[in-house]
């Protein structure tokens, strides 16, 4: 949702409909609701130790984290508020696309009236890209594979400690990327090989 993304893609793809993939959505409201734990963890014993239970789902907990957080979910904590929050938002996705842009509206004013300030910076977000995000419903574009492609490129670029070219670069993503077997390849130069020493 930054704007160097928003200029990029409207201004190379003018006619492409923005989607915001919903696990940065998800990662925003995440950071919301830690924020939310900071801020209260000095006046609550029981937020002690618990940053990582809000922010897993629930299936990911260990039993003891679960345990706690069926005691503290409910609770009149600001955390236990931001965090029943998160997981609304979350249960939106998983919504028919006739309905879930109509939940975002509500989670939107939900999220504007909580009196949490992490919360309500997220509700105005969401609001300002609110064409982007509902997109997902439609479209269900995510992100996943080119951030995957991408760390690839990185690696490739960590593990050569620069290039001299452009075209070196591309072909060692190429070498990466390509699932490339060389197993042939290699059977014939040891064969190759193997003759030339004798």
């Amino acid at each position: 949702m930054s704007p160097a993304f928003i200029k990029g893609a409207t201004e190379n793809f003018p006619n492409a409909a923005i989607t915001f993939d919903k696990f940065h959505v998800i990662q925003a409201v995440n950071q919301a609701v830690d924020l939310v734990r900071r801020y209260e963890r000095q006046s609550s014993a029981d937020l002690k130790n618990t940053r990582y239970m809000w922010l897993k789902n629930e299936k990911n907990l260990t039993k003891k984290q679960k345990e706690k957080l069926d005691r503290l979910k409910d609770s009149d904590l600001d955390t236990a508020k931001a965090y029943r929050m998160r997981m609304s938002l979350q249960e939106m996705y998983n919504y028919p696309p006739e309905i879930g842009p109509i939940a975002l509206k509500e989670w939107i004013q939900w999220g504007l009236r909580c009196q949490l300030k992490p919360m309500v910076d997220v509700a105005k977000m969401l609001n300002k890209h609110y064409d982007g995000v509902v997109q997902w419903f439609s479209s269900k574009l995510n992100n996943g594979l080119l951030e995957g492609i991408n760390s690839l490129f990185q690696a490739a670029k960590r593990k050569a400690r620069g290039y001299r070219s452009d075209k070196n670069i591309v072909a060692m993503i190429y070498l990466l990327a390509g699932k490339l077997d060389f197993s042939q390849q290699l059977a014939d130069l040891l064969i190759t090989t193997s003759f030339a020493i004798i």
